[in-house]
């Protein structure tokens, strides 16, 4: 059978274990057994293989030739009722679609005689007219005529208005020399004379621009020529290029378990982003859900994860499991899905009722709480519970926005909450003018080289993958950390941060990224593995009270 090339059996017997009562829930899971086990076997078979070679950097760092991938495993049942496992990579790997143990694509868009293929070839046709165009000599040269004509042009009309500039400034001299030291005839004449040169002046600028326009217009007219033909060509590949990537979107038919179809243009259609984002439908998960469902397969359970180095931007790290993306597999899951019994989201499932929330000190302007673990700032998409709500309940009169500042879901530690709106303005201004101190404690995972330093990496959210952070230089913004170790035992090292600034996931980035101190944050889900919480403690606080004026200082020490 065909699905034969794809179905993998265990290498052991499974007889001892117990199969998923439910789906994986694939944005925040815990790998099923049997997923575990499978993806043991896979990567065996990714340190044995011989079949083809892609540099993974495992063994260390190359410039520009280690690539990590993402791969998955999907547990499925077979129409005969074997319970085996399928296997993807996301994307493409050692330069190809296809190799032996990895379903293929949902689309090959990448094979010779693909529409893809063929429309690309017309498509780089028109790249090379238009290079050829705009390398050739006479237009080159047509450009460079007009060029030199325009800076020749700005260079004169500029000369000859700083003179008319001293020229009236020289006439303002004589007029008021005249008016102290002639006759009332003779200054009557002086002014007819300054008219006239002023006229004069003002014509001969007229004239120059006038002449320069009807030379310039001569030159354009020669540079038009090609440019016409340039933006032809440019709008003929526009238009193609449109026309493929739709024709693209449409070849994108994603099943479900009711073998219902649908194109990546119509799932992506009723989105925020309402255009499909570069990759989409190329990622593991889609790729194994799309062979089970074309196959006849039973989807059980679902892992995916990183092998090799990680990319420069983000944190990726060997051999750990993670979620499937948001920004370009949720849209497609959610229809691929659609109907399965599925597993709770951790997160919407987890109570917070006896979470409670410490008062460190309070008077008429302000707070200053103890944020517990695993508990938000404020209100999320599907859970209302949270500081600011427990908050505005407690203080329902308050005229101030409350919330000065956040800190993340799973972070716990000290926050400040003003009453009214002047305390709450003060209080921001002292973030923004860095008159604030913070320090956390956290725990991370591996022993840290050197005892303390500054972390200077820019970050900006993964639009992808939200709400996860990318190093970006780019379009980052500025993000500093100060840190000191303060222990290290058991391959785990304990350690102070001081955030000068304050962004998103900033502390978590800065300890997990290979630039940063290359140790994540124990427990933390997004950048290294999730343990029983986050070791991320917001322990101590310092601040001048806006009404008091005076400095004040707020320690609680982790649980941890």
């Amino acid at each position: 059978m065909m699905e034969e090339k794809c179905f993998t059996y265990f290498q052991e017997s499974i007889d001892s274990y117990s199969l998923p009562a439910r789906f994986t829930y694939p944005f925040y899971y815990e790998p099923h057994p049997l997923c575990l086990l499978a993806v043991k076997e896979l990567q065996q078979h990714l340190q044995t293989q011989t079949e083809w070679t892609h540099e993974f950097g495992i063994e260390g760092h190359v410039e520009g030739i280690n690539i990590g991938k993402m791969f998955g495993v999907l547990l499925v049942q077979n129409q005969r009722g074997e319970i085996g496992y399928l296997s993807a990579f996301s994307g493409k790997l050692a330069g190809s679609n296809h190799h032996a143990k990895f379903v293929p694509p949902v689309v090959d868009i990448l094979l010779e005689e693909s529409f893809f293929r063929k429309e690309e070839k017309v498509i780089m046709a028109i790249n090379q007219q238009i290079d050829t165009i705009q390398k050739s000599e006479t237009y080159l040269a047509c450009r460079k005529r007009w060029e030199d004509e325009n800076k020749l042009a700005v260079q004169e009309i500029e000369s000859l208005r700083e003179k008319v500039r001293e020229a009236k400034a020289h006439r303002k001299m004589r007029r008021q020399q005249g008016e102290q030291e002639l006759s009332p005839a003779d200054f009557e004449a002086l002014l007819g004379q300054l008219g006239r040169e002023s006229v004069q002046g003002h014509f001969e600028l007229k004239d120059l621009n006038r002449n320069w326009k009807l030379r310039l217009s001569a030159r354009q007219e020669e540079l038009e020529v090609f440019e016409s033909q340039i933006k032809q060509l440019k709008e003929k590949r526009r238009s193609k290029s449109g026309a493929l990537q739709q024709k693209i979107f449409d070849q994108y038919q994603f099943l479900n378990r009711e073998g219902k179809s649908k194109s990546l243009h119509s799932i992506f259609e009723n989105t925020t982003l309402k255009v499909p984002p570069s990759g989409a439908g190329e990622c593991a998960a889609p790729k194994m859900l799309q062979y089970a469902f074309k196959h006849g397969m039973k989807p059980l359970a679902l892992a995916e994860f990183w092998w090799g180095q990680s990319p420069n931007s983000e944190i990726r790290k060997h051999g750990y499991f993670y979620p499937c993306c948001k920004g370009k597999c949720e849209p497609i899951l959610s229809h691929m899905l659609a109907g399965m019994e599925m597993d709770e989201s951790p997160i919407l499932s987890v109570s917070t009722t006896e979470k409670t929330i410490e008062t460190i000190y309070e008077d008429e302007e302000m707070l200053v709480i103890n944020k517990p673990a695993d508990f938000l700032s404020v209100p999320g998409r599907s859970t209302a519970d949270s500081v600011y709500a427990r908050m505005m309940n407690r203080y329902p009169h308050a005229t101030g926005p409350v919330m000065v500042h956040r800190l993340d879901r799973a972070t716990s530690g000290l926050m400040l909450i003003a009453k009214t709106k002047d305390t709450h303005k003060a209080l921001q201004d002292q973030f923004l003018t860095n008159g604030i101190k913070k320090r956390y404690v956290a725990l991370l995972k591996g022993l840290v080289t050197g005892d303390e330093g500054t972390i200077d990496l820019p970050l900006r959210v993964d639009l992808d993958d939200r709400p996860r952070q990318l190093v970006c230089y780019e379009y980052g913004k500025p993000a500093l950390t100060k840190w000191k170790v303060i222990s290290r035992e058991n391959n785990q090292t304990r350690i102070h941060f001081y955030p000068i600034t304050g962004r998103t996931h900033q502390l978590r980035m800065h300890a997990a990224h290979a630039d940063g101190l290359n140790h994540p944050i124990v427990g933390d889900e997004l950048y290294g593995k999730k343990s029983d919480r986050l070791y991320l403690h917001a322990e101590a606080v310092e601040f001048i009270h806006p009404v008091l004026q005076q400095r004040m200082s707020f320690e609680v020490p982790a649980e941890f």
